[in-house]
């Protein structure tokens, strides 16, 4: 097991936990909590405080601010947590906040995800494993996030707001709804615009099950009713259909208003 690779230019305060192969740029900074895992590199001018946690083998690159104190004035020096999967990648001048007392004290990123320049995770956001955020993406605090969840350039989350597995979110974007599981918003205020079909198809979903989760779609989406009503139907009529039923779920558990189409609105 390498010991860790330590440039003389940074500053590692007493209390750090490195793991083995772990190497710090130069002018980088680690503060007393921060564990690091084997492998993790801080390629230069990063700055990781706070009760921090990172994965092996993550590059954070440079200018990247990483667990310090969260943007909420609710904020009074709690001791919450951030924690940062396997193998994940944080590009130059990223911004990630720890938790709040108010959210559950945690925000966790998974593993094998990809953020890109400039983009800021808040306090207490949840986002799970392989999620890619463009330049310049914002997620606001509380946000989940399930995985394989694309995120297009500049485009903004609403707190509170819960985006599905495998969703797409278009460049440019305001989202400001809950996008349901293999959904696909674009807009500002985002609407959602059909199926995520070129992930489904990257995840190597079979075509038949594609078929009846547009069906699904239809059903939910432009029937007549309510939308807890027509995606019980769809839940009847696709019992068993694992695709299906996450949507269904995902529209029952909703505490905020879920995304819809351009110009469908829920009816009486």
């Amino acid at each position: 097991m390498s010991e860790p690779a330590i440039h003389p230019t940074a500053i590692i305060a007493e209390g750090a936990v490195l793991g083995a192969g772990v190497r710090i740029g130069p002018y980088s900074i680690v503060g007393p909590k921060v564990v690091l895992g084997d492998n993790v590199e801080l390629v230069s001018h990063a700055v990781v405080e706070g009760n921090t946690s990172i994965g092996r083998d993550t590059r954070i690159f440079p200018f990247a601010s990483v667990g310090h104190q969260p943007q909420d004035l609710k904020f009074h020096g709690e001791d919450s947590r951030l924690e940062i999967g396997e193998r994940c990648t944080i590009r130059e001048s990223v911004t990630i906040n720890p938790g709040t007392e108010g959210g559950g004290m945690l925000t966790r990123i998974g593993n094998d995800c990809l953020i890109m320049a400039n983009a800021h995770v808040a306090h207490d956001a949840l986002v799970g494993n392989n999620v890619v955020m463009a330049n310049y993406v914002g997620i606001a605090g509380h946000v989940q996030v399930g995985d394989n969840v694309i995120f297009g350039g500049t485009c903004v989350i609403h707190q509170f707001t819960r985006i599905g597995d495998n969703a797409f979110i278009g460049a440019h974007s305001m989202v400001d709804g809950d996008v349901i599981p293999y959904g696909m918003a674009v807009g500002n205020r985002a609407v959602l615009s059909g199926l995520n079909l070129v992930g489904l198809k990257r995840s190597k979903i079979e075509r038949e099950a594609i078929h009846r989760l547009r069906a699904a779609y239809r059903q939910i989406f432009a029937g007549e009713g309510m939308l807890l009503d027509r995606a019980g139907v769809a839940a009847a009529q696709f019992k068993d259909d694992a695709l299906v039923q996450k949507v269904v779920t995902f529209i029952r558990q909703a505490k905020r208003p879920i995304l819809l189409p351009r110009d469908v609105q829920e009816s009486d």
